[in-house]
């Protein structure tokens, strides 16, 4: 189970920073109230989690999972370049997160 509410503090956390890219710097009203309500959401489940997973690997799989996601987001839906240092950046992210949770972070 919490995994499944860490999936769902990651997902809310993805779709409010993908919001915050149409918010136009917070002047469009929709895609605000929508970025506020998703990070709201996230970090409120976040803490639901860290009842029951040590922080840093909670945090790592929150963050490494969001930044890889977001990352390819970018380059499949918004027109962001593919580079080969973009695409190792997420690759060394998801390698980082794997580390730190194998490494005996939790």
């Amino acid at each position: 189970m919490v995994y499944l509410t860490l999936a769902a503090a990651i997902a809310s956390e993805i779709v409010a920073t993908t919001l915050m890219k149409y918010s136009d710097g917070f002047n469009r009203l929709w895609p605000s109230v929508g970025t506020v309500a998703g990070y709201l959401v996230a970090f409120a489940l976040l803490a639901q989690v860290l009842k029951s997973m040590d922080v840093g690997s909670a945090y790592a799989i929150w963050s490494g999972a969001g930044t890889a996601v977001v990352a390819l987001i970018g380059i499949l839906f918004l027109g962001e370049a593919a580079t080969a240092a973009r695409l190792l950046g997420v690759a060394l992210v998801v390698a980082g997160v794997v580390a730190l949770n194998l490494g005996g972070a939790h």
